[in-house]
């Protein structure tokens, strides 16, 4: 069974900086590609940044050059390095696990944790 556990969520001022994590159990990891997603309030769930087994990435334009993911295979972990932060950044962040196929489709699997809250205020 799989478990994804997001955390790091929180309250910060327009600018600031925030980190964070995903800790998976009940699986091998090194094989995985994770992808962090993010829902906002009335709006549909959109990927915010990827990276698969290689370590390559890839990030949604809004927070390219702002956004870092990365990944610690040892520590079964992802992180999302948020700065610069916007109020258009105000969502609830989900990591959902796959493979190097979702990280190439785009397309997210059923093993979602359960979303940690950003709020960004101006």
């Amino acid at each position: 069974q799989v478990q994804l556990v997001e955390s790091g969520g929180g309250l910060v001022q327009v600018g600031g900086s925030l980190r964070l994590s995903c800790t998976a159990s009940g699986r091998r990891f090194s094989f995985n590609a994770i992808a962090w997603y993010r829902q906002a309030p009335g709006k549909q769930r959109e990927l915010v940044a990827a990276i698969n087994s290689g370590g390559g990435t890839k990030y949604v334009d809004s927070v390219k050059g702002r956004f870092t993911i990365s990944r610690d295979d040892a520590k079964k972990a992802v992180y999302l390095q948020m700065n610069s932060l916007k109020p258009e950044d105000t969502a609830v962040y989900y990591c959902n696990l796959g493979d190097d196929r979702t990280y190439y489709s785009g397309i997210p699997t059923d093993y979602w944790g359960q979303g940690t809250q950003v709020t960004v205020s101006s």
